[in-house]
């Protein structure tokens, strides 16, 4: 089984993650040994810098008793023209799990085509499964059950804003996207959750998305790779920004969330990040327990890979 797209796993599959994410989180600060994936090991491929995904991963596997490979394709074969599917055989040989941060969708897609173990999509330019899960994670704790709460997103639809999309319609979260001409998340992404039954609208006002949220949630407006349209994005988004005028407008008690790393001052304030309503921090954690969660179901001695 691979995790490609947040869609690739089912309902029952997210709300089973979610269970053993919530179990894994309270025996870790129990200080109660969970090493399940013992004798086991996860290749981390990273064509993206990182912090939050590449030590969540690696701490994760620690914690459950296995091990992890960090990869700079640049040091490696792959990076001197071996194929992806060459590497992929040859992983699948050593490895029991391979994760990659990868430039483009077609990096993961051709791995997983080529790979005889699970391949998990740590981060592509279309999707970015693992932190929806952290999202939801963090979302049920704050709010209790998904089904029925709006979530706003604003700013740039961007791959997490995809993600999100989905998971939204497979958990019957309510979602407006506010995201200005020539942003807006993937249309096939879109349909996809409305054929599911997803309530998915996109909008232009972030006012609007915002009215009675129960979660507002942005992300960067420079995402890896879109460094050189910095100043058209910068001046095409300015107005999307979570701020307190916008806190105000959400739903009493909303939560607020961002994938991070944050550019404070500009997509989010200052005074919102460091609010009650804030759960970024919490959410940032809960990359790691909702992964290991996710690498248990996929690799665990019970899993079917």
């Amino acid at each position: 089984m691979h995790i490609i797209s947040i869609a690739d796993l089912s309902v029952d599959d997210i709300n089973g993650i979610l269970d053993l994410a919530e179990d894994l989180k309270k025996k870790r600060k129990d200080g109660v040994v969970t090493d399940y994936l013992k004798n086991k090991s996860l290749v981390m491929i990273f064509e993206k810098s990182s912090t939050r995904t590449r030590v969540s991963f690696e701490v994760g596997m620690t914690d459950l008793g296995g091990h992890a490979l960090y990869l700079d394709p640049g040091t490696t074969q792959i990076g001197r023209g071996e194929t992806i599917a060459d590497t992929a055989k040859i992983l699948s040989r050593y490895a029991h799990c391979i994760m990659i941060r990868a430039k483009s969708h077609y990096m993961i897609t051709e791995m997983a085509k080529n790979a005889t173990i699970p391949v998990i999509n740590g981060l592509d330019d279309h999707e970015h499964p693992c932190q929806v899960l952290a999202d939801l994670m963090t979302i049920r704790e704050r709010k209790g059950p998904l089904k029925g709460l709006k979530l706003a997103w604003i700013g740039d639809g961007n791959n997490v804003c995809n993600s999100l999309i989905l998971a939204s319609a497979m958990t019957g979260m309510k979602m407006v996207a506010a995201c200005p001409k020539g942003y807006e998340p993937d249309k096939g992404v879109i349909e996809k959750a409305r054929s599911m039954g997803g309530d998915i609208k996109v909008l232009r006002n972030p006012k609007e998305a915002a009215k009675d949220a129960d979660v507002l949630y942005t992300d960067v407006w420079v995402s890896m790779g879109d460094e050189s349209e910095m100043e058209r994005r910068y001046k095409d988004l300015r107005d999307y920004q979570i701020n307190i005028g916008l806190v105000k407008l959400a739903s009493k008690g909303c939560i607020v969330l961002h994938c991070l790393p944050a550019h404070r001052g500009q997509e989010i304030t200052d005074e919102v990040i460091n609010s009650e309503n804030s759960a970024v921090f919490d959410e940032a954690e809960n990359r790691l327990h909702a992964q290991k969660a996710l690498l248990i179901k996929l690799i665990g001695n019970n899993a079917r890979a």
